[in-house]
Parts: structure tokens; sequence; C-alpha cells
């Protein structure tokens, strides 16, 4: 049915409208939160403002993959509104603090029913009728307070019911481990979640504050009556009554990683009204202002809901992860306080999000990709070692590698990081040899997949062999990278020696690639390859690539195109190359496939970050109008409207992040170094807010059929190659794109 859907999308003809103002139009309406709420996009359409802890929306989805936001968009079942949740990933947790309003009879536990029409949701906001109850339910926030509004037909019957069991993906391991609960007065509880799951121990205490006092409490567990005023228990569902009436009932919830103490701390701080529009409106200018660093002009109305849509989703993680006060629980699981002008965050989805997240943010928020580096290398300080993707406090060791020191090494070298250069240097160095103090810390933990047995092999043979473990040639490949990155690292910081070392780490991607077929290939422990070897073959965490098969892993050495090139033979071999990766069969082989292969252009997956660069590599051939063709095809494609709008885990803002960079005709193929490359603008102008005031890019003669770029101009002046660099954004200027119908007129510096 999806395939049919994007197949279906080539022959959409677009809707069009008069071009508004560029500076001052209301790009809000243009967002659409459920969008990626179905097929396996995973992202979730609830309340939440940039990058903040409370992300407050609807649970319809406990198990399976697509319970990993906990919302899945063909539901009609609401178990409650829970305030915590991760964007776009593969993998669930948090859903923590539940509310559901009901009426009725306590009998068992409730389960709210929903029509899809009574549902809306907006940046900030969301809202839907729960048809077996009577009640109309608001949500909005501000960055670590969750407000509710809830509107009873039935004012004879108010409950609301705070479940104590909840969790997302129990059948995938998540569990309750232990509630505390405890009513402070007549309008206010308190209490403190302790889960386990993809995080091994996860800690939320809250503050819940009623806007009238509550009438009556029942607590139960199992069918037993617990003491309502306070206890300690592993599961439990707390029913709250409220007098008749026909006023609103607002609920105010305020979370803190640390203590109730601090729960109390930002309610007070964050939440001193009871004006629920109020919220809202805050709430919606926060996200105004955090979309408007980018303003853009189209008569394709399709394409401006994509971008901000988009837009809006490279904005919700990593997320603040601190008090008021700036307390925050440490990798070290300390209660620690930032200092200022630092602030912790949490859900770093690093392997996906270095490739076109934080490149972009580097662009239109590089305060805040300066903040990400320097917590990235505080979290080295707490917990010993860098993280590949932090959840709540915890390593997590999800992915591969140790992708932390691309985002370290990029800010670097843009110069948004500038001191303590050494620090960030030692961090990089000892994240990425094998640690055993490392894992002797976290044996016998879910932490202990922070440092696996790659790292041996790959420090022992300087690669890391197929029969030993699974995912080899995915995990070398990757390193040679993030090796690179250190490298980059050593030269910012000045150290030649640890420079030249790393460089030459750096080359070691070419241990796994097989020149009789011109892929990578799994290499056993005595030099010779895996056979038989089945190019399109996956087996998911089982098979020598993560995530893709050997096509998808083919073209993975972004620091070092040329090198890749070379051992092609030549440009026109590495084309060949190329062409067969996208006109190939789509067929994937194996009974365990991963699911993430998705979005497919012959071998080619966009679903999957692994691929994100291919469609840019023709820029380093003699036909650069491949990469247009390619990215116009994907942009349009695989990117829709529509809850089933994102072709694959959305993940955090990669996808997104993509699509944004991309529309407006850039791209970064190797972060840390900073050059951007050209591809095919969809946009036919896009205003950037930048350090120099202002970058902007003009797209003349664009249109559907004009996919090709005839020339392009930095300033006035025509470019030589099909390259920019971050520095000319940065100080703001002008990118020029003129278009055009005919590949044999596509601007091509090899000619």
């Amino acid at each position: 049915m999806k395939k049919v859907l994007f197949v279906f999308a080539f022959m959409v003809t677009l809707a069009s409208c008069n071009n508004e103002n560029v500076s001052h139009e209301d790009v809000l309406r243009y967002v659409d939160p459920f969008i990626g709420t179905d097929f396996h996009g995973h992202t979730f359409p609830g309340a939440t403002v940039p990058f903040a802890m409370v992300q407050l929306s609807p649970d319809t989805h406990i198990l399976g993959w697509d319970a990993s936001s906990g919302y899945h968009y063909p539901d009609t079942v609401i178990y409650g509104f829970s305030h915590t949740h991760l964007s776009g990933t593969g993998i669930g947790d948090m859903g923590d603090v539940l509310l559901l309003p009901f009426s009725g009879d306590i009998k068992e536990k409730p389960v709210a029913q929903f029509k899809k029409s009574t549902e809306r949701a907006t940046p900030g906001y969301y809202t839907v009728v729960l048809d077996n109850y009577g009640v109309k339910a608001e949500l909005t926030s501000t960055e670590r307070v969750g407000y509710h509004r809830y509107t009873y037909e039935n004012t004879d019957s108010r409950r609301v019911m705070l479940d104590l069991a909840h969790v997302l993906q129990p059948n995938w391991g998540h569990r309750m481990v232990e509630n505390e609960f405890r009513v402070i007065d007549k309008t206010s509880v308190e209490g403190v979640q302790i889960t386990s799951g993809w995080a091994a121990k996860h800690v939320i205490a809250y503050r819940i504050t009623f806007s009238e006092p509550v009438m009556d409490i029942e607590a139960v567990e199992n069918g037993k009556v617990l003491n309502a005023k306070e206890f300690k228990t592993k599961e439990a569902q707390v029913y709250f009554t409220f007098k008749n009436s026909d006023h609103p009932l607002i609920i105010k919830v305020a979370l803190s990683p640390v203590d109730t103490h601090g729960a109390a701390m930002n309610m007070d701080v964050e939440a001193r009204t009871w004006d629920f529009d109020k919220v809202y409106s805050q709430a919606r200018e926060k996200w105004q202002k955090a979309l408007s660093t980018i303003r853009i002009k189209t008569k394709d109305q399709t394409v401006k809901k994509n971008f901000y849509t988009a837009l809006y989703h490279t904005m919700i993680a990593p997320y603040t992860y601190q008090d008021i006060s700036g307390r925050f629980l440490g990798m070290n699981k300390k209660v620690l306080t930032a200092p200022k002008k630092y602030v912790n965050h949490t859900a770093y989805s690093l392997w996906d999000t270095y490739r076109s997240l934080l490149p972009l943010l580097t662009i239109v928020q590089p305060e805040k990709a300066k903040e990400w580096s320097v917590n990235l290398v505080q979290k080295y300080r707490e917990g010993g070692i860098l993280p590949k993707w932090p959840l709540v406090s915890n390593y997590t060791g999800t992915m591969d590698g140790y992708p932390a020191v691309a985002v370290i090494a990029d800010v670097i070298a843009k110069g948004l990081v500038t001191e303590r250069l050494n620090d960030a240097l030692e961090a990089a160095e000892r994240s990425g040899v094998y640690r055993p103090d490392i894992v002797e810390k976290f044996k016998g933990t879910r932490e202990s997949d922070i440092m696996t047995r790659h790292f041996y092999f790959k420090d022992k043979y300087g690669f890391i062999p197929a029969d030993s473990i699974s995912e080899s040639v995915s995990w070398g490949l990757e390193m040679a990278y993030y090796d690179w990155c250190t490298a980059q690292i050593a030269k910012a910081a000045g150290d030649e020696n640890v420079y030249n070392v790393y460089m030459e780490k750096s080359t070691w991607w070419k241990k796994y690639y097989d020149p009789s077929t011109g892929l990578m290939r799994g290499k056993m422990a005595d030099g010779s390859w895996r056979t038989p070897f089945r190019p399109k073959y996956s087996s998911h965490q089982k098979s020598d690539y993560v995530e893709g098969t050997a096509w998808q892993w083919a073209f993975f050495v972004p620091h070092d195109v040329n090198g890749l090139i070379a051992v092609h033979g030549s440009k026109k071999q590495f084309e060949t190359m190329l062409d067969t990766l996208f006109t190939t069969s789509s067929e994937v082989e194996g009974k365990e496939a991963s699911g993430d292969i998705t979005g497919l252009i012959g071998q080619y997956a966009h679903g999957n970050e692994p691929s994100h660069h291919m469609a840019y590599l023709y820029n380093w051939t003699g036909s650069p109008w491949k990469t247009q063709l390619y990215v116009d095809s994907i942009l349009y494609n695989f990117y829709l409207p529509v809850p089933e709008g994102i072709i694959g885990n959305e993940d955090c803002g990669q996808m997104s992040a993509w699509y944004v960079l991309s529309a407006m005709g850039i791209y970064q193929v190797s972060p840390g170094n900073t050059k951007f490359t050209i591809g095919r603008p969809i946009v036919d102008e896009a205003l950037l807010k930048v350090q120099g005031g202002q970058f902007r890019v003009i797209v003349k003669n664009n249109s559907r059929r004009n996919k090709f770029v005839k020339e392009v101009k930095l300033n006035g002046n025509k470019l030589d190659d099909l390259f920019i660099d971050y520095k000319d954004i940065r100080k703001g200027g002008t990118l020029e794109f003129l278009m055009t119908d005919n590949p044999d007129e596509a601007f091509n510096p090899s000619r």
C-alpha cells in the first residue's frame, strides 16, 4: 500500500497560490505534526516547544515497533496522555506520567476511544474528543511543564486517572521498576517513577497540580486498594474525582530528571499561570521564532508544508535535560549542577543526526550546535567515554562506532568551538579504542554495549574479521570516518603526531574494498573474503552490514571520496557503480532482512541513513546532473504531506534535516569538512538568518520540469565547482541558481 502511495506521487499535480511575503508569513500554518505518524516514521503529534523536556502526547500504541513514539496514526484508542516521548526512533522508551480523563464508575482501567475527525495538532497544541467518555482534551506545554485542559460533557462525573503502571513497548523489555507517590494537599500530588528499558535506569520525578480541589482519591494495584495518601509500589492506578462543574479542569504537570523538589521548582518558575490559552500562545511564539530562522518562497504548497514540518521535526531532539536551577543527573548517575551558559541535553541519536541535523543547526542555530558539542565532551568527563545514543543519563550503546566525534569535529572545523580543544581530543581518542576499563566498569549492565568487541578487533588486526563478530563491514567503514574526524580534532588542537596516526587509520576502509566486485565485503580473520557473497542480502544484526546490504554500504567513505574513486579506477567507473546502485533491482534477499531498508531506488535506501549522501556523489563524477535528477526524485516522492509521508524512521530530525538542506540546494557530505555541495533546490527563494545577517538562496526558472542546474553564482560570481564553504554561508550573502530542463545544459566543471 505504501509503495503505491509513493509511486503515485510521481503523477501528483501540485496546488499553487500567490507567493506570500517571505519575511512576515505565519509559518506555523504549514506545520502538520501528523506527518510521519503512519508507516514507520514513528513521530508523535503532541504538544512541545523547541528542544523541550516535556513532549506531551497521546499514547495510542503500546506494543511493537510502531509503539516507538507511543502513537500510530491508524489507531482509534487512547490509553492516556504521557509527558515524554521519542521522535522517530526505531526503539521505544519514555511514556512517563500518563493521565487520562474519563467519566463513569471506576470498574476497570479506562481506555478512551476517539474519531480521527476530532483530532487536531499544531506546534505547541494538541486536541481530541474522547468519544466514550464525552471529554474534550487539550494539551499545551512549556519547556518542563505540561498543561492539560479537560472539558467534560458529563459534568456530574469528572475523573482523571494517573496510570503508574504505564510504559511503552513492555514486550521489548521496558518495565516499571518502582513508584513513589504522595499527596501534598487538596490540589497537588507528587512522585517519582523508575523504569528500565532502552535506558537501563530512568528516573523521572513529577509534581501534578489541579485547578480545583480533589474530592476523592482512590489508588489500586492489581485490584488491591492502597493508602491513597502516600505509598510505594511497582504498578498502580490513582483515580481522582472532582466536584460537579461545567468549568474545564486544568492540570499542570512539571517534570524533573532529579527529584520532586526540582519538579516543584520547575512548576513555580514556568507554570505560574492557569491561563491555558496564554501558555499555548507563548508556545506558538517560541515555535514562530524558531521556525523563522528560515523563510522560503514557493508556489508549491506541498513543498511549503513539507519544508516547515521538516524544520519543526529538526527542533524536537536532543532535548533539554536539567531543572530550571541547572541540576541534572550525569552519566555517572550523580546529581550535578550545570554552570552558566551550559545546557545538559539527552536523546542524541548521533549515528543518524551527525549526517544532516548537526550541519543544518550549525547554520541556523549555531549556539545550539555548540551546546551539543560541549555537552558531549562533558558526558565523556562524567562517564569516561563519549556516548553513542545517550538517553536520560544512560549509555545505550545503540548503533555502531563513536559518532559523537563527528559532531565535535564539525563544530570545531566551523569555528564554533575554539576552547579546550585538548579536552575534545582526549575524549575522541579515548572513545575510539578498545577500553578494558570500560568493559569492566559496565560489566553485567545494559550500558556495556558502549564498548563492543569491534573496537578490540580493529585495534588488534587493523580490520574487523567477519567470522569473529557480526556487522563487521559497517563498523569498519564507520570507524574509518570517525578516525578521520579525530584527526581533524587533533589538527585543530595542534597535535601533529595524533593527527598523522588517525589519518592513517582513516584509510583502513580500503581493507573492506573488494576490487573484483567493486563493493565493500566481509573479510575473514585469515584475510580471505566471505563466500558466498550476496550483495543484496540482509539479516538484521546478524550479517556483515548494519541495517542494510553490501550495496547500501558500498559508498560509505564520506571523508575520502577521491580515494574511493581511485580504487574504482576512474571517475567513469565510479559513476557506473553509482548508476548500478540506483538502477539495479530493489529486491532485498534474506528472511530476516532489516525493516529499516525502505525508500528504495534500485538499492539506494532513503529510509535509512547510510544512503543519505549517495545521490550527491555524482558531483565527484563527470555527470553532476544525476545528483540533481535523483535528489529531485527523493524530495518529491519520499516526502509527502500525509501521515505516511516519511519513508522510514524520522530518527530525531535526520530525515527532516536532509529534506530542509536538500530543498535549498545544498548538502554537507562529510561533517568535519566544511564544504557543502550543490544539489537540486526546489524552493524559489530561501532566507536564512545567519551570523552575518542573512544568507539568501535564489532559484531562477524553477519548476518541476526544470530540475537541472545550469549555472550557480555566489555573491554574483559564477562558481568554478560544485561546492561552497560553511564560512560563505555563515557570513551571509547570496547563492543564485539558474535552472534548466536539459541535462546537457547542466553545469559541469569537468567539461
